[in-house]
C-alpha cells in the first residue's frame, strides 16, 4: 500500500509532467496549432491529478489490522446501521471475534445515516452450511455493535452464538499417501 512520502513523490513527478503541458499548451496557442484546444484539457486533467496526489499525501492512510482475523466477504450493507458478511464455516469463536472486530474496523464510515433514532450500526456475520446435497442454509454465527459516531468506539459490543458452531460441518481429516 503506497504511503504518504510515496503519494508526495507521485504528485511531484506528476507536478513536472502538469508544467511541460502547460509550457506546450502555451507553445501550441503561440504556433497556432490545430490541437490546441486538446491540449488544454490534456493540462486541465494533469492539474487535477496532481492536486489529488498531493491531497493523498497530506492524509495518512491507515487501516487497522486485527490479528487473528479471516478474510470475509461483505455481502449486504443498508450504507446506514446494518450490514451482513460471510465467512467460511471452518471458523474457530476466536477466529469469529476477530473477525468481527475487523469488519467493525473496517465497515466504519462518517458518511453512515443513523435512521430510525438508531446511533449504531449492526454487523452481522453468517456462513452457509449444507445439510443435504443441493441446500444451502444461512447460519448466523454472531454480531458487533458499534457506534456511528465515534471510530475507537469502547463500547463496540460482539455477541457471539457459540450453540450454533455445533451446527458447523466438522472438517474432515486428510489421507495421507505413503
Amino acid at each position: 500500500m503506497p504511503t504518504t512520502s510515496d503519494f508526495l513523490q507521485y504528485s511531484l513527478w506528476s507536478g513536472i509532467a502538469t508544467l511541460i503541458f502547460a509550457a506546450t499548451t502555451v507553445l501550441s496557442f503561440i504556433l497556432q496549432w490545430g490541437f490546441r484546444f486538446r491540449l488544454v484539457g490534456s493540462t486541465g486533467f494533469m492539474v487535477v491529478l496532481t492536486v489529488g496526489l498531493f491531497t493523498l499525501s497530506l492524509v495518512p492512510l491507515s487501516r487497522t489490522v486485527v490479528p487473528g482475523a479471516v478474510r470475509y466477504s461483505l455481502i449486504y450493507d443498508n450504507g446506514a446501521t446494518q450490514a451482513v458478511i460471510t465467512t467460511p464455516p471452518q471458523i474457530s469463536p476466536s477466529q469469529l471475534e476477530a473477525t468481527l472486530r475487523q469488519a467493525a474496523s473496517d465497515l466504519y464510515s462518517y458518511g453512515r445515516l443513523g435512521t430510525t433514532g438508531e446511533n449504531e450500526l449492526t454487523i452481522r456475520v453468517r456462513t452457509l452450511i449444507h445439510p443435504e446435497p443441493g441446500i444451502s442454509v444461512p447460519l448466523y454465527l454472531g454480531q458487533v455493535k458499534r457506534s456511528l459516531a465515534t471510530r475507537e468506539d469502547p463500547q463496540m459490543t460482539v455477541e457471539i452464538y457459540r450453540d450454533k458452531f455445533a451446527q458447523l460441518p466438522k472438517p474432515t481429516p486428510k489421507k495421507v499417501r505413503s
